[in-house]
């Protein structure tokens, strides 16, 4: 779905896995996105004031880095997110080098402890899921295993539906690190697109992303409870556009079992492209 505004979102079909869709993003755009993600960031930090999003409930949020990111590069997310009353949390397994077995076992593990310390406080123990890109999809894959401990999974920019290497300008960078990943009989990150998980999910993508292609980004249209939503924005500043941003917050801040399609307020309509 594409959410523009106060109408209704129109369906966007996910990658098929056909020949003229399996590419990555152009050159142009991958040369581009470190100078879009600082305009992104300064952005948020100009504009965040105006945004006001729903605040949240004090529910637990944990928040997944990308590839070759740690919890210093999810920071500015979770201070927004603990300004608007979430309990916002980074990961604390270092730096994203993909599916390994220290990773696997460490997400499932701080989910549980979050759940348990989030029931004893009086909650549901219901932990919300952000991942950004490659955590994303290592977010799904933990609602998947632990739906009765997960809320809700966004991700932004994440490629959950990549079916080839070539659907991504950072394919090599993943491929020299998987002498450390788990076995694809565990994880197979190309065999990710069959059943979505059994919570709530929002996909966050835009298609000027220019490291993976968008169309890997995007849940299949029509599945009740999960949505796409699109952007402007490059895929390094996805986590810090405000759109982004205030996506992640309005979903965060709905009440468990009440949710629905986001719609964008009538003053942010602007920041979300047109059907």
């Amino acid at each position: 779905m594409d959410i523009t505004g106060t109408s209704r979102p129109r369906d966007v079909e996910p990658s098929g896995g056909g020949s003229d869709e399996v590419g990555p993003p152009p050159l142009s755009l991958f040369a581009l996105e470190p100078s879009r993600a600082r305009v992104e960031w300064l952005s948020l930090m100009i504009s965040e004031w105006m945004l006001d999003p729903p605040r949240g409930s004090g529910d637990p949020v944990l928040v997944l880095p990308g590839l070759l990111a740690g919890d210093e590069a999810t920071e500015p997310l979770r201070r927004v997110l603990a300004r608007l009353g979430h309990a916002s949390h980074g990961w604390g397994l270092g730096v994203n080098v993909g599916p390994t077995a220290t990773i696997l076992d460490g997400m499932v593990a701080r989910v549980v402890a979050l759940s348990d310390a989030a029931r004893i406080r009086g909650g549901d123990g219901r932990v919300h899921l952000v991942g950004v890109s490659l955590g994303g999809i290592l977010a799904r894959e933990l609602a998947r295993q632990a739906p009765d401990r997960v809320g809700r999974v966004v991700t932004i920019g994440s490629p959950f539906r990549i079916l080839d290497h070539r659907q991504s300008r950072l394919a090599g960078v993943f491929q020299s690190l998987s002498h450390l990943h788990v076995s694809r009989d565990r994880f197979d990150i190309f065999n990710q697109t069959t059943v979505p998980p059994h919570v709530p999910t929002t996909a966050i993508f835009s298609r000027t992303d220019g490291v993976v292609s968008w169309r890997t980004c995007v849940d299949r249209p029509g599945i009740a409870g999960h949505e796409s939503v699109e952007v402007r924005s490059s895929h390094t500043g996805m986590p810090y556009n405000p759109a982004t941003v205030y996506v992640v917050a309005d979903r965060l801040a709905r009440e468990t079992g009440q949710w629905r399609p986001f719609q964008a307020p009538l003053r942010l309509r602007h920041l979300y492209p047109a059907p």
